[in-house]
């Protein structure tokens, strides 16, 4: 039930039996609070699928898409990723921006703009994995679709992130919401993985070894290598198409199963300029050393995963199991999510993220030390999965908690929290854009060759670099930063308790205009 509708409900139920005013303080709160049910918790988790689902299916796999499948050049490639990443970033704030200034509709705040993305953001997305006809704006092509998808991807997430502050006012629910909604997203990486990798992965470009040098079996290989080509540009086709269906799916679900609460009866406060917004969010200390902390250790997961599948293919050798590695990773990630959420409420989310994100680094170490193996790749990759579920659930727990803090701190400003979280996915997308494009542009200087089927040792040796040395550096450097984070479970029980008199406050305050 949306707080509004219970709010005209008990207004309602005050005019008709007009109970004294300690039976109003005793019950106005319970129907304030109602608990979240199962169904809308898991409604709201649904609506961050399509974002997950989408992005590991980019991040894994556009990469090595544009470098075998499109053919080409590793330079335009790495220019690909970096402005495709950059004009996300800078989206980002942008419709945090306008969604914060936006007005309250019947459906709410941010449920009309993900609405209305949906359909443009599923057409780019299909057309980023389609190879066009013609050859000289193949680059812009792929160029003009990605950054499109993005900006229609950011319409969809920053106003479904911020959502969760409008979903309750109870810090509990919104830990509670927000697992349920970690663990349909990791799934959503594992159907990204599954599907991507399972349609496309299934075949090789590279299905013979020219070792044979007549002229007539080189003439066959060469064909049974271009029929192979095309099957992988259906296939990738295939794919997309079934990842649109489920986009839509998702949001349907998620627009129709969540209702929108009205923040305490408040619109929002006097309109923010952009530089206004800016300044204000970039001044609250918890929130600049999360986001850098996160920064970080996430550029560090993002570096791994936009290399991973090139890794496995050139470094180790698992060119026909490389997909299955990777779902192998986002299945254990997606079963131990709970155990993290278990984990984060009995000690704590600053000591969660520190166990869990370096949990990851001698498994880094490890794949990169050894000999290629098989069955050490799967081993490495199921415990992996164990750090990626914390990467993925620890983030989105604590930021709420600095909005918090936030609105504990400065009372009189409320109802720009898209604010903060379009600023932080800003931060994340352009650092990992930035780092997306270094790394195909290094893959160049050290020698890949767009097409061939084996690559130069200096290429297997930047690709161990790319997934072990540098993510582990930006990993520690992030864990430094998040130990000065100054929110701990203390000081957040303690902005609990500052908001719900507020909360109570505000809405006295409101029954009190109405009467009168």
């Amino acid at each position: 039930m949306a707080r509004g509708e219970g709010a005209e409900q008990y207004a309602a139920t005050l005019l008709t039996v007009k109970p004294i005013n300690t039976d109003i303080k005793t019950v106005k709160p319970k129907a304030r609070r109602s608990d979240l049910s199962v169904w809308n918790k898991l409604c709201y988790a649904f609506g961050g699928a399509p974002y997950q689902i989408t992005g590991t299916a980019l991040g894994f796999f556009l990469q090595i898409y544009l470098l075998d499948v499109a053919q080409l050049d590793p330079f335009y490639a790495s220019i690909i990723l970096f402005v495709g990443r950059a004009w996300d970033a800078v989206t980002d704030p942008t419709v945090g921006f306008l969604v914060s200034r936006s007005r309250w509709t019947r459906f709410g705040r941010m449920m009309p703009w993900i609405l209305c993305s949906t359909p443009f953001a599923v057409l780019t997305y299909f057309l980023i994995w389609y190879v066009p006809s013609f050859e000289e704006g193949k680059v812009f092509w792929y160029l003009a679709f990605y950054c499109l998808f993005q900006s229609m991807q950011t319409c969809f997430h920053v106003p479904y992130s911020a959502l969760t502050m409008f979903i309750s006012s109870n810090q509990k629910e919104r830990d509670s919401a927000t697992a349920y909604r970690m663990m349909v997203e990791v799934l959503g990486t594992v159907l990204g993985t599954a599907i991507q990798g399972q349609i496309v992965g299934g075949g090789s470009s590279c299905p013979v070894e020219l070792n044979d040098t007549n002229s007539s079996n080189f003439t066959m290989n060469m064909n049974t290598t271009t029929d192979s080509l095309e099957e992988k540009k259906r296939s990738y086709m295939i794919a997309s198409g079934v990842i649109c269906f489920i986009y839509v799916l998702c949001a349907g679900v998620l627009f129709f199963g969540v209702k929108e609460r009205k923040d305490s009866g408040r619109e929002s406060s006097e309109p923010l300029t952009f530089c206004r917004g800016l300044w204000i969010i970039v001044s609250h200390g918890p929130y600049i050393r999360l986001v850098i902390g996160f920064l970080f250790t996430s550029l560090g997961f993002m570096l791994l995963e936009g290399n991973f599948a090139l890794f496995l293919t050139y470094a180790l050798g698992h060119r026909e199991d490389y997909q299955n590695i990777l779902l192998v990773i986002m299945l254990s990630g997606t079963l131990t999510i709970p155990w993290w959420q278990w984990f984060l409420t009995r000690f704590g989310k600053k000591k969660a993220s520190y166990c869990g994100i370096l949990w990851a680094i001698p498994f880094m170490i490890l794949i990169v030390s050894i000999e290629s193996n098989l069955i050490v790749s799967y081993l490495v990759a199921v415990a992996a999965g164990v750090s990626v579920a914390a990467a993925f659930l620890l983030p989105w727990s604590m930021l709420p908690d600095a909005v918090d803090d936030f609105k504990v701190q400065n009372p009189d400003i409320y109802g720009h929290e898209a604010l903060f979280y379009s600023f932080y996915v800003f931060f994340i997308k352009f650092a990992s854009g930035l780092s997306l494009g270094i790394s195909t542009l290094s893959l160049k200087f050290a020698g890949y060759v767009t097409g061939n089927c084996s690559q130069p040792e200096t290429v297997s040796l930047t690709l161990k670099v790319l997934v072990s040395p540098v993510p582990i550096v930006l990993i520690i450097v992030g864990i430094l930063v998040l130990r000065t984070y100054p929110i701990d479970e203390e000081r957040r029980q303690e902005n609990s308790k500052l908001l719900e008199k507020m909360l109570d406050s505000d809405s006295e305050a409101s029954d009190l205009g109405s009467s009168v």
